[in-house]
């Protein structure tokens, strides 16, 4: 769905700068800031919001203000643009290359003169078809030789769903890990915690309590994880449990099975056996032949 277009009293409104009371001294590499305008949004309330949050109901129009704040002394001139969030393979949070079609700003180029912040509104227009639940996003500033991004949490209203999947578990004993992939199969974004839990033949060998992973799983992603296992049984037959829980009520549970070996003296034993049945070989074949004789 096209952007919702601005009006121009909100395009006039971008250009109203802001003079800082003083230069604010930044490290080398952060020359100018991008965050939340004050006094806008839903959640969290009041200034200081570390993201942006904007709830509405599908073909609704949701509007706030970026704040880009130019402490240095010379002017600048900075790019936005909107990118909806994704999820690499590994679990990281990651931006789409191509613009958020959503996210519209009243100007995509800003000029900020020095020591001075530019509020620019922008709006998010919610596509009347569009499914309910977390559509994560960022807006993304750049300019100066930099990139800064700011989070966007947009909810659109209606029924909201958390279910997850445990998949493909598997015991990688070479590399002693435990592979396995979570699958967001819900609505809303989730925060995993991970339990581990390995029954063997003589005894319990791995017992680990619930703990956040580090990771925010979006709506209807896939991504393949690994649990380190260092000191795995050196002769057992195991049942290795995951169990995954997330706010809202979310668990999913996957098992595998795994059977240790300890494959050198395995292979010293055989390697001996070898020898002890070629000795016994060469003894009855010169044997026979005496005896031919």
């Amino acid at each position: 769905m096209p952007p919702h277009p601005i009006r121009l009293a909100a395009l006039v409104a971008a250009l109203a700068l802001f003079v800082l009371d003083a230069p604010v001294a930044r490290a080398a590499d952060a020359d100018w800031s991008a965050a939340p305008a004050p006094g806008g949004g839903s959640r969290p309330t009041g200034d200081g919001r570390p993201y942006f949050y904007l709830e509405g109901a599908p073909g609704s129009v949701l509007e706030d203000k970026v704040a880009l704040t130019n402490p240095t002394g010379h002017p600048l001139t900075l790019r936005l643009r909107g990118a909806a969030a994704d999820n690499a393979a590994t679990g990281a949070v990651t931006l789409r290359p191509d613009a958020d079609p959503w996210i519209a700003f009243a100007a995509a180029d800003v000029r900020i003169p020095p020591h001075t912040r530019a509020d620019v509104p922008f709006s998010v227009t919610v596509p009347a078809g569009a499914q309910p639940g977390d559509h994560p996003a960022a807006l993304v500033a750049s300019g100066g030789g930099r990139e800064a991004r700011v989070g966007l949490r947009l909810r659109v209203g209606g029924p909201t769903l958390a279910a997850l999947t445990v998949e493909d578990v598997t015991v990688d004993e070479g590399r002693s890990l435990i592979r396995y992939a979570l699958v967001n199969r819900g609505n809303t974004t989730l925060t995993p915690s991970l339990a581990v839990r390995a029954d063997g033949i003589v005894g319990h060998p791995l017992r680990r309590a619930a703990r956040p992973l580090p990771l925010e799983l979006l709506p209807g992603r896939r991504v393949e994880l690994t649990e380190p296992w260092p000191h795995p049984p050196a002769l057992d037959r195991v049942e290795v449990r995951l169990t995954v829980t997330a706010d809202g009520g979310a668990r999913g549970e996957a098992s595998a099975s795994a059977v240790f070996v300890p494959w050198a003296p395995v292979a010293g034993v055989s390697c001996v056996s070898c020898v002890l049945a070629g000795g016994a070989a060469w003894w009855w074949i010169r044997r026979r032949r005496g005896a031919a004789s």
